[in-house]
């Protein structure tokens, strides 16, 4: 899918959310800053003579993206702070830019972080573009690198994964129990009320999903959904079972494809699944796009940044191959079975 960082707050926003991918760019385009409380800094004159562009260009962007650029890095210096990078500049070389540092008494200043939020967003620049394309070239290939090859199966690097997919299993024989013995249709049920799922938490069916995230005819859909998603599934298809059952005892027989159709709908209708259905659809949304460029057209209206903390969950240090958690898992339940 085609990325306008200069446009997009949320593409941008997922490139500084991304630790492993700006460490990646930051060596990739060895800017040299001003040394400054652990960290390099860069002055408005010096990101301009970069971009090549005027210092009231940057003044603009700075003025319009005031928040972002702030949130980002970019920061404005008085008082003891200025004073202590002004002491640091003695061993910079000299410069009209490094003149002007000396007599000033407030300043702004972008780290790496800023630098690059600012460099998505200025388009008169050439040089910024040329920075662009390295930016979204590197995301690709850090997320594919640290996910193993492909993203398809990203979800299972979750330490979560494994008990939602093992515990997901379980309610769906509750659920296909409860249509088996309670549902006067044929084997296609199962298909059919699997999408009411689907569709009543992500607004997708499962051939709609699966063209999406370009599945294999022999990928099982669910294996590529997140730890959250799974756990509201679970809930659906067990909770909707024992309403299922509870209507087949109450009425005597098995229930007509019209019958069950409302009982689902108002099913899905109780107030209580609106928050869940609301983070899984956000999770999801979100997740997809940043870690799988794949945009889901009816959950568009959910798609939010993705959070450091889920670039460490799924490509991070504590992520880990589902095989590698598979493994560790029979471990575990062995030296159980041991003790008992």
């Amino acid at each position: 899918m085609s990325r306008n960082l200069t446009t997009s707050a949320v593409d941008r926003q997922n490139v500084l959310n991304n630790p492993y991918a700006l460490a990646e760019i930051e060596r990739a385009a060895s800017i040299q800053g001003i040394p400054f409380e652990g960290k390099s800094v860069l002055l408005k004159e010096q990101v301009a003579a970069f971009f090549e562009v005027t210092t009231r260009t940057i003044d603009n962007y700075i003025e319009r993206h005031g928040d972002e650029l702030l949130h980002n890095g970019y920061e404005v210096l008085r008082g003891v702070r200025l004073k202590a990078l002004k002491a640091s500049l003695p061993s910079m070389s000299s410069g009209r830019e490094m003149d002007f540092v000396t007599k000033t008494t407030v300043l702004g200043v972008f780290d790496f972080r800023a630098f690059l939020n600012l460099a998505m967003l200025v388009s008169e620049s050439e040089r910024a573009k040329l920075l662009r394309q390295v930016i979204l070239d590197v995301v690709i290939d850090t997320i594919n690198s640290r996910s193993g090859g492909g993203t398809k199966f990203v979800n299972q690097r979750d330490e979560d994964y494994l008990q939602a997919a093992f515990a997901e299993g379980g309610y769906r024989k509750q659920f296909t129990d409860a249509l088996r013995d309670g549902v006067e249709m044929g084997h296609f049920k199962y298909a059919v009320y699997t999408d009411k799922v689907y569709v009543s938490i992500f607004k997708e069916k499962a051939r709609e999903y699966r063209k999406l995230l370009k599945l294999e005819k022999t990928d099982n859909v669910r294996t590529t959904f997140y730890a959250e998603v799974l756990d509201l599934i679970a809930a659906y298809e067990c909770g909707f079972a024992d309403v299922l059952n509870q209507e087949v005892a109450r009425m005597g027989r098995k229930l007509r494809p019209l019958e069950v159709d409302a009982l689902f709908k108002g099913f899905e209708r109780l107030a209580h699944w609106k928050p869940l259905v609301e983070k899984a659809r956000m999770k999801m949304a979100s997740r997809d796009l940043a870690f799988r460029d794949a945009l889901h057209i009816q959950l568009k209206e959910y798609v939010a940044p993705v959070q450091r903390e889920d670039f460490e969950r799924f490509i991070g240090e504590k992520s880990k191959e589902f095989a590698v958690r598979l493994e560790e898992a029979k471990d575990v339940m062995r030296r159980l079975k041991d003790r008992s």
